[in-house]
């Protein structure tokens, strides 16, 4: 037990601190999954798994909504694992330590995982209360959202019986979400030959203290991917240090496709004095410093010795991976002509690690149209097929098309207007949601999302604002009381 169940509302804080107990990365949810069923059964609720693990439950109306129109509460089970360097941290068995620091809750040197946590932590407290009002329930919970929406695809046709559905993964106090952008995984493969290593000196390069964040929501604050920052500054070294002969025995980033990179890594080789190669890094932290000081303050770029490797890139491979990776896009490619305000289509490199004789990117694309999601693969294939290097589309899911007129979204926008005190932001989200695919499974389900203000969601900085969750959870609580009859 932490010091947030102490917070208001104290069900839902109960529940996110059981959340947060439970080790619950992409993939590894099994364990909390059945912790919740298991807890569904002993309250004599409907909960059943489907064919891929999504977990749903159903709890009765309260009396006098037997007749209201049936509604499903959807969450996510899984949450982005990404830890500070310099923090020790098992995501498959540790806990995550939530704590609060002023008007917010974060946690010790890791994710929060309010995104979705918070989410399900009013799902079930809904579930869990006594004193709710609510028409017919169901709660919804999925699997690996967050590395490729796996629960959602899979998820079992003809199982809810809902027409409304309040999807609870959106971050912004104040906002309603009625649409949001597709995705796709762009794999690259850059090929290596290999060599024995012949240089004298071996340095590690590393870039920290970056600021992350999300993928689709931070795409356009200017943030800096690290992996792109380390591809430029060794472009760079070749470009300006011509008689410089240098070559690579690594070079990484990133651990997860969605989370803006804080962190990369190259392992440089060379014969010449380390002054030159130390100065040209002072140089170039120095420019950053001044590039990026609003948007990365923190940022850390050193070089240290380190043990010599026994091979090396070959020098065509290495200046070829250099200038592919230096030269890929990255970032906003287009904003929408339709919503005003709203990235159409980006991309972002996640990971980049050396594999099987390798540098294997993955990259996640986002855009709110298919065309847009077209043109931005077209240019990862051309860019690819210059380069010599592999590329593989995978994972494909559809935006959620915004519709502006449903019974939940005027209901929601009178709820919200009443419990705020002013009209609530009617809004499209650059990144994915789950209602896209829900909606291709269930076409004739209305959907709204809703959710507390969180900051730097896929990143160890992650927060969730106290006041903002009371609000949501207000929001909630008087929409289910609301909810019209059939």
């Amino acid at each position: 037990m932490s010091e947030i169940q102490n917070l208001q509302p104290k069900l839902l804080w109960k529940w996110f601190d059981q959340v947060c107990a439970i080790p619950h990365p992409s993939y590894e949810e099994e364990k909390i999954a059945q912790f919740i069923l298991q807890w569904a059964k002993d309250k004599g609720f409907y909960a059943e798994r489907d064919e891929v693990g999504n977990l749903l439950i159903r709890k009765p109306a309260t009396k006098g909504m037997e007749n209201a129109v049936p509604v499903a509460l959807q969450a996510h089970l899984d949450m982005v694992p990404q830890a500070n360097e310099d923090y020790q941290h098992n995501f498959s068995t540790d806990p995550i330590l939530p704590y609060i620091d002023g008007e917010w809750v974060t946690a010790k040197g890791t994710t929060l995982g309010a995104d979705n946590g918070i989410g399900m932590a009013s799902t079930l407290a809904v579930l869990d209360s006594d004193d709710i009002a609510h028409p017919p329930l169901e709660v919804l919970l999925t699997m690996t959202e967050e590395a490729g929406m796996e629960g959602v695809i899979g998820l079992r046709p003809n199982w809810l019986q809902s027409q409304i559905m309040i999807n609870t993964d959106t971050e912004e106090n104040g906002e309603i979400y009625i649409g949001c952008a597709g995705g796709e995984n762009a794999n690259v493969r850059f090929p290596l030959q290999l060599e024995s290593n012949q240089f004298k000196y071996s340095y590690q390069v590393s870039l920290k203290g970056l600021s992350g964040g999300h993928s689709g929501c931070d795409i356009h604050t200017g943030r800096a991917n690290a992996i792109k920052v380390m591809a430029r500054f060794l472009a760079q070294l070749s470009h300006q240090y011509p008689t410089f002969q240098f070559s690579l025995t690594d070079l990484r980033g990133g651990s997860v496709r969605n989370a803006i990179p804080r962190e990369a890594f190259a392992t440089v080789v060379f014969n010449e004095d380390p002054a030159l190669f130390l100065q040209a890094i002072s140089d170039f932290q120095d420019t950053l410093k001044s590039e990026l000081a609003k948007v990365e303050p923190n940022l850390q770029l050193q070089a240290q010795p380190t043990e010599k490797a026994e091979l090396v890139f070959s020098q065509e491979s290495c200046q070829k991976a250099i200038h592919f990776f230096n030269a890929l896009p990255n970032g906003v490619i287009r904003n929408s002509d339709v919503v005003k305000n709203v990235v159409e289509s980006s991309l972002s490199i996640g990971i980049l690690s050396v594999k099987n004789n390798a540098l294997e990117g993955v990259i996640l694309v986002r855009s709110l149209i298919d065309s847009g999601n077209r043109n931005v693969t077209g240019l990862l294939k051309s860019i690819c097929e210059l380069a010599g290097a592999e590329l593989e589309l995978s994972g494909y899911y559809p935006g959620w098309e915004p519709v502006n007129d449903s019974v939940i979204l005027d209901l929601t926008k009178k709820t919200y207007a009443d419990i705020l005190g002013y009209e609530p932001k009617i809004k499209v989200i650059h990144a994915g949601l789950e209602c896209g695919l829900l909606k291709k499974i269930y076409p004739n389900i209305e959907m709204v999302s809703i959710g507390p203000t969180i900051r730097n969601a896929h990143s160890p900085d992650e927060k969730v604002h106290i006041p903002a969750v009371e609000t949501y959870w207000n929001l909630l609580v008087k929409l289910l009381a609301s909810i019209p009859n059939k």
